[in-house]
């Protein structure tokens, strides 16, 4: 079973991970193997939560594009350098392909073998050495053991084929020698008493007790085999190591983590139909060919806290999106298929989540009850905001029960911690919950940080107004608008790039709006905001 990613947005809040890790959960009691995931750093409230609650904070997933291990490409197929060519072809041949990958004993690629490679081997190679095991012989030839004394046999190959005394007056037996003979007695003494590497007796014939004592005390190789001399010599090359014919070490391969347009580039342009895939340390993970490269398992995903996907993971596109639950506006996202979609009208995602784990009759543990009240404090602003509702009410407190929390302690601790701005710049203050909106082909920045003592940010809201102008034009932004909520004022102040001055104030039905200005009551930015400037985008 495939793994399922769960992630919300880009800019990572409280609601988002805690909803991710809480989905997850139930995903997995349910037999669903998932994984919650983040898209960017946490910050410093999401950290105390999950802190507070012992929960490790999710791994960071950067993209979910289609890459080369997700496709349905040859997985553990290679042969091993010192298998015979015979072994290799016939591997090649029981999986109907046209080349393999060559590795070494600790699986590292070393080549690619293809089939026009083998051709041309037995067409044109050179049929008198010899380099491999004994045992390849032993396997090729259909041999038994005589005598074995080397794990390798490297030498020349001779047939006696001639007359015994032609033989013994024309070769000279050497160490290197290997010899396929039937019964000449003669010649077999002439041979082991010269210390040849390897003695191949053909048709299944007797050799003589004599010369395997001879043999034995000079340490001669022998094997026997039912072929008759015509057949050995013709196999005897197939049991030389297959990377005998490995002349060309700079083989193109493909890291299983290469993404898959970028393999598809690169393999029409090189125009080959195999290509060996490597891990990141070189280990030969199987083969791919071309041919196969539409068979595809698109990683499959569930969004939470959004549904743009600007706002979501990079590569959507190529991702199978399963599910989406969100309490935000329903955005442009399509999907293929039919999918489940939950959205209400709630002030958190994890107030929707506490209903799945309602109907699919799932216990909440006691540390995924508090995280999950975190995220509905935090996204309801510990329900001052106008995004509550009664149910989140309702949930918050029966998520404190099982949680043995109580909320007005909890949310004091939990929202110092997250508005402690200490050691962060003003960019960091800026994209700490920063969201990208589209409309008519503009994009809309809007930030929102909470803060239980926002002097620290008017005292310097220069600064900050010239990195929303420095970010609206670096980045081409058309809208950066950063708005900073006093959780004790019951309100925001609001800060925007210079140049959104009208259409902020036409947003909130001003002739004129100044810097920092406060708007009581304003503390949401999916309700009042959002709302408020795409009405005057056009």
């Amino acid at each position: 079973m495939r793994e399922v990613y769960i992630f919300g947005h880009k800019k990572p809040d409280t609601d988002s991970v805690t909803s991710a890790i809480a989905l997850s959960y139930l995903k997995n009691q349910i037999g669903i193997k998932s994984k919650p995931m983040i898209l960017g750093h946490v910050n410093k409230e999401t950290e105390f939560v999950l802190k507070y609650f012992g929960i490790e904070k999710p791994e960071y997933l950067d993209d979910v594009k289609l890459q080369i291990k997700d496709l349905n490409y040859y997985k553990d197929c290679y042969v091993n350098e010192f298998d015979s060519i015979s072994k290799t072809y016939n591997y090649m041949s029981d999986r109907n392909i046209t080349g393999v990958p060559i590795v070494d004993n600790n699986r590292k690629f070393i080549g690619l073998l293809t089939s026009k490679m083998i051709g041309s081997e037995l067409i044109n190679g050179n049929f008198t050495k010899l380099n491999t095991s004994y045992n390849n012989i032993l396997e090729v030839l259909k041999a038994e053991e005589i005598l074995k004394f080397d794990e390798e046999i490297k030498g020349n190959i001779v047939a006696a084929s001639f007359r015994s005394t032609t033989i013994l007056n024309t070769i000279e037996f050497r160490k290197d020698t290997i010899m396929i003979i039937g019964d000449r007695h003669s010649i077999i003494e002439a041979a082991v008493k010269s210390s040849i590497k390897l003695l191949i007796i053909v048709g299944n014939l007797e050799i003589k007790e004599e010369h395997l004592s001879i043999a034995r005390e000079n340490k001669v190789n022998i094997i026997r085999t039912h072929y008759d001399t015509f057949h050995t010599a013709k196999l005897i090359g197939l049991s030389n190591y297959v990377k005998n014919l490995l002349t060309d070490t700079r083989t193109i391969s493909f890291n299983e983590n290469d993404y898959y347009d970028e393999f598809k580039d690169k393999s029409i342009k090189l125009g080959h139909n195999n290509y060996p895939v490597i891990n990141d340390n070189g280990i030969c993970l199987g083969l791919i060919r071309i041919t196969d490269i539409n068979k595809m398992n698109k990683k499959q995903v569930i969004l939470v806290d959004h549904n743009e996907s600007v706002q979501s993971v990079d590569g959507l596109d190529e991702a199978e999106i399963l599910e989406i639950i969100d309490h935000h506006n329903i955005s442009s996202l399509t999907t293929n298929m039919p999918i489940n979609f939950r959205n209400m009208t709630v002030g958190s995602t994890n107030t929707i989540i506490y209903s799945i784990y309602n109907e699919s009759n799932i216990s909440i543990p006691e540390n995924i009850a508090g995280i999950m009240l975190s995220g509905i404090i935090s996204d309801t602003l510990k329900f001052t905001s106008p995004t509550t509702t009664e149910y989140d009410k309702y949930v918050a407190y029966r998520l404190a029960d099982i949680a043995h929390i109580n909320i007005d302690e909890y949310s004091n601790k939990m929202f110092k911690a997250g508005t402690n701005l200490k050691g962060k710049t003003i960019e960091e203050i800026i994209q700490g919950d920063m969201k990208i909106y589209e409309a008519n082909n503009k994009k809309i920045v809007i930030s929102q940080v909470i803060s239980l003592n926002p002097e620290d940010i008017l005292n310097r809201k220069e600064e900050f107004i010239k990195t929303l102008n420095d970010m609206k034009n670096n980045r081409g932004y058309d809208i950066v608008l950063m708005c900073v909520t006093d959780i004790i004022k019951d309100g925001s102040y609001i800060f925007f790039n210079d140049l959104s001055k009208e259409d902020v104030a036409n947003a909130f039905g001003f002739e004129e709006i100044e810097q920092g200005y406060f708007f009581s009551k304003c503390l949401s930015r999916k309700k009042q905001l959002v709302p408020l400037i795409m009405s005057v985008i056009k």
